[in-house]
């Protein structure tokens, strides 16, 4: 591999872009791992024991609100990790993070993460760039369920999502939209049939087939693409895997 970073050839944004000496601090401790639809990867209030850089699927960081309200507050695909919270200096998060479209990472015990983090100040400030990036995302969230109608909020995650899949066909049922929206499974449908009225989706049984990117980019508005250009800013490199 180009600069033997590792026996790994990285697909995930933030490993492609270690220096060699900080790839070294972290290959030796790195595994390959299958993730599964729904699996929990963070649970709120439970000591994070690991933390996984996804190389293919997508993870979704829930806030719980009074009762059993879920809402999601962030998108992590192959541009970013989990367990920000450890790279903070903390042990846990009041989130859930879990598996929204299945794939497979690399993952890292907590402790050798800290350990490498210890040794290697580059590697800190690299990785609280995408920290950063996070934050804004998560604000900006917050920016679309106050001021965005539910269709251009829908708009939003399906660009976000495609941005991490790569691919038109997003994998979502109308129980996890829910979630991911914060509403009643009426809503969702509702939604949807606004985006289908426009040609701009087609929705499945279990999958949203995106038609025409650019009409749901009019839908989700300025709210779209902050964390993606900063990402850019600071990477140097476009948020997505793959634009399509």
């Amino acid at each position: 591999m180009a600069n033997d970073k590792s026996k790994f050839v990285f697909r995930n944004r933030l490993l492609c872009a270690l220096s060699p000496s900080d790839a070294a601090l972290l290959t030796p401790h790195l595994r390959a791992v299958t993730l599964k639809l729904r699996q929990e990867l963070e649970q709120p209030g439970r000591p994070i024991r690991r933390v996984y850089f996804i190389e293919r699927g997508i993870a979704s960081v829930v806030s719980a609100g009074i009762g059993k309200d879920r809402v999601e507050t962030g998108l992590i695909g192959p541009e970013g990790m989990t367990g920000l919270m450890v790279l903070l200096g903390n042990h846990q998060s009041p989130n859930a993070t879990f598996i929204q479209a299945e794939g497979t990472a690399l993952a890292i015990d907590a402790d050798a993460l800290r350990v490498a983090l210890e040794k290697s100040e580059s590697l800190r400030r690299l990785l609280l760039k995408y920290a950063q990036v996070f934050v804004i995302q998560t604000a900006q969230t917050a920016v679309a369920n106050a001021r965005l109608t539910l269709e251009g909020r829908l708009a939003r995650w399906l660009l976000m999502t495609q941005d991490r899949l790569g691919e038109s066909k997003v994998p979502m049922t109308h129980e996890f939209l829910s979630v991911m929206l914060g509403v009643r499974r009426a809503g969702v449908t509702e939604a949807l049939h606004a985006l289908e009225g426009k040609r701009a989706i087609r929705a499945r049984r279990g999958e949203i087939d995106i038609l025409d990117r650019k009409i749901i980019q009019k839908r989700a508005g300025t709210l779209y693409g902050l964390p993606e250009a900063e990402y850019e800013r600071l990477f140097g490199t476009p948020s997505p895997v793959a634009l399509v």
